[in-house]
């Protein structure tokens, strides 16, 4: 049947010898090649059965359509090739990737399934510091502790909590990173453990040491120094172990590893974790720390001030921001005062107000206002973590957005002679550790922090996630129905290519709130992906065929986490139910549940498409048509 293009696909990817995996989805042939500049783009594209090709995380795609399953038989018979499953074509893949994108994708990993923990420990660490850090009351002399047993108690409990979560954060860390590269996850929290141990000096309270303990070997000294709420430290630390373990795993005889390996693993991954990795991490801090000082009594302080701005918010996500709580110290104790904590206050609000229009945004979107909201509160209140890593980061644009606003507020900080008192509350109470005289420039400061990051993200926002030209729907019999509860969306906007740029068919795009997919039409099913169950391809009785296809590159999760209701050939009705499918898992994978309703042949028909915020599966029209 496609004997001809294959041969000239075979042809045109530079040959057999220049293929190092292949797969298929629902709608693409997944090489990974040896030289990608061997294939040769456009001649590919002139073959007769190809839609169009793409790169994407280290593979080469190659779309066909609906008959993607049959062409890659032929084409792994004629070539000679095995094809080997998507996970295979997955980690094959990553060798093709630039460090950049490896480093990224790594990081995203690991921090996924700590994001949780961070919302949490946000908003219980802002919630303290409204209560027993500012003085609220008896013409701010007072904090409301000072004046309730009850709200003192409840202050010294919560920290329990914030404790837990942000200064014995590296035990998340290398348990998350044990996790995601298959090594033994209780030598990750171990590990992780004797970074925070109570023998050692508190992470934070080194700045201001007279002295710091050590362990004495006779030959050598090592400084007894605990990393509470570092993340570099803890990352570095988590790969040399998980690579230890790895190498140990590899020349240990199987009868004895249970007992060598985690041993000869463990043991050396804490001793360069306080003997390397520790110390490296310090060092870092405090190049950071000097060049932030230096900035602050130059006469380009308005250039520094537009740069910190900007770069803080990265800067926490490296943990790295600690360091300034030292700077911020010594200027308190030297000066009765600092200009630095402003700016940082600002930042806090400046990345809250991006998430604060991402809510606005995605209002309708109750999956992602379980996020947003309890981000943006926290953000509001001090602690930007939850919002940098569960929303500004993940999307992208508001994290730059909040950065341009957070640099705006901060020269006007510097600018108009800002100074805080002290240190510690930080996001909107911030203004109440300003000294009072300072507090009209600081209010100005905070209205470009919020303004700015809001604007520049809802502006952004709208385009890339919603459409604001949204078009009723007909009144008319020949229509499809919304496939899954949630918002309807532009196929531009959908972050896989092949789908945005209408490689396969015009259609529309859903954000779900719902985890059922059902059917938009009476029609036949013609084709199911029987092993990974995320897609499936359906047949009106006028000759419309359409393709429906859950979440973004969910092909490698190979049917885990999906259900298929129906079989190739069923005839269904309008408003069935076709695919389960869990939301959690989909996004423990690290992929988007965006879904999407394609018509592959449009039987000369005219469509046109209808976009709702909310929609209801099976009942909600999103899209009419009408003889061309």
């Amino acid at each position: 049947m496609y004997e001809n293009e294959v041969k000239q696909l075979l042809d045109f990817i530079g040959g057999k010898d220049n293929i190092r995996a292949v797969s298929h989805c629902m709608t693409r042939m997944r090489f990974v090649l040896v030289d990608e500049k061997k294939a040769d783009k456009e001649k590919i594209e002139n073959i007769p059965c190809v839609k169009g090709t793409f790169t994407q995380a280290g593979q080469y795609q190659v779309i066909i359509g609906n008959d993607v399953a049959n062409f890659y038989n032929e084409f792994t018979k004629y070539a000679g090739i095995e094809g080997v499953s998507k996970d295979a074509v997955k980690a094959a893949a990553k060798t093709n990737q630039n460090p950049l994108q490896k480093i990224m994708g790594t990081l995203g990993e690991i921090f996924a399934p700590i994001i949780p923990a961070l919302i949490c420990g946000g908003l219980i660490l802002g919630f303290r510091n409204i209560i027993g850090e500012v003085n609220l009351l008896n013409g701010g002399t007072q904090k409301l502790t000072d004046v309730s047993v009850f709200w003192s108690g409840v202050y010294q409990f919560l920290w329990l909590i914030g404790e837990a979560i942000f200064h014995f954060l590296p035990v998340g860390i290398t348990w998350s990173i044990t996790k995601k590269m298959g090594t033994t996850q209780i030598l990750g929290i171990v590990l992780g453990l004797t970074l925070i141990s109570p023998q050692l000096l508190n992470g934070f309270s080194v700045a201001t040491a007279t002295e710091i303990p050590v362990w004495d070997f006779g030959f050598a000294q090592v400084q007894m120094i605990g990393y509470q709420g570092q993340v570099i430290a803890a990352i570095l630390a988590g790969f040399v172990l998980v690579y230890l373990e790895r190498f140990f795993n590899k020349i240990c005889p199987e009868v004895i590893r249970m007992v060598v390996v985690p041993f000869c693993a463990l043991v050396p991954a804490v001793l360069i974790a306080h003997t390397v990795v520790g110390p490296i991490g310090w060092k870092i801090g405090d190049f950071i720390a000097n060049i932030v000082n230096m900035g602050l009594n130059s006469p380009l302080k308005l250039l520094f001030a537009a740069i910190f701005g900007f770069l803080y918010a990265p800067i926490v996500m490296t943990g790295l921001h600690h360091m300034t709580n030292a700077i911020d110290s010594q200027l308190v104790n030297m000066y009765d005062g600092t200009n630095l904590w402003p700016m940082i206050a600002l930042s806090n609000i400046a990345q809250g107000s991006s998430v604060l229009a991402m809510a606005v945004l995605q209002r309708k979107n109750e999956r992602a206002q379980q996020i947003n909201i309890p981000a943006c509160i926290s953000c509001y209140l001090g602690v930007t973590e939850p919002a940098l890593f569960g929303v500004n980061m993940k999307y992208g644009f508001p994290l730059v957005c909040g950065m341009i606003g957070s640099a705006v507020a901060a020269m006007i900080s510097i600018g108009s002679g800002v100074v805080a008192i002290s240190i510690g509350v930080g996001g909107l109470p911030g203004i109440l550790s300003i000294y009072p005289e300072f507090w009209f420039n600081f209010f100005i400061a905070m209205v470009a922090a919020i303004v700015i990051p809001f604007v520049l993200t809802f502006i952004i926002g709208s385009k890339k996630l919603s459409n604001n030209n949204n078009k009723p729907s007909e009144s008319n019999t020949n229509e499809l129905k919304a496939i899954v509860d949630g918002e309807v969306i532009e196929l531009c906007n959908v972050s896989d290519e092949v789908f945005s740029k209408g490689v396969m068919g015009d259609g529309v795009a859903f954000e779900p709130t719902g985890n059922t997919i059902v059917s938009p039409a009476n029609a036949t099913v013609s084709l199911v992906m029987s092993d990974s169950k995320h897609a499936l391809g359906l047949t009106l009785d006028n000759g419309i065929e359409i393709l429906i296809h859950v979440g973004i590159d969910t092909v490698d999760m190979n049917g885990d986490g999906f259900t298929m209701f129906v079989n190739e050939g069923d005839k269904i009705t309008v408003g069935q139910p076709l695919i389960k499918f869990s939301e959690d898992k989909i996004i423990k994978a690290g992929h988007k549940t965006t879904t999407m309703l394609i018509i592959t042949e449009n039987a000369n028909k005219n469509f046109e498409f209808n976009y709702e915020k909310s929609a209801s599966a099976g009942k909600t029209t999103v899209a009419v048509w009408k003889e061309a």
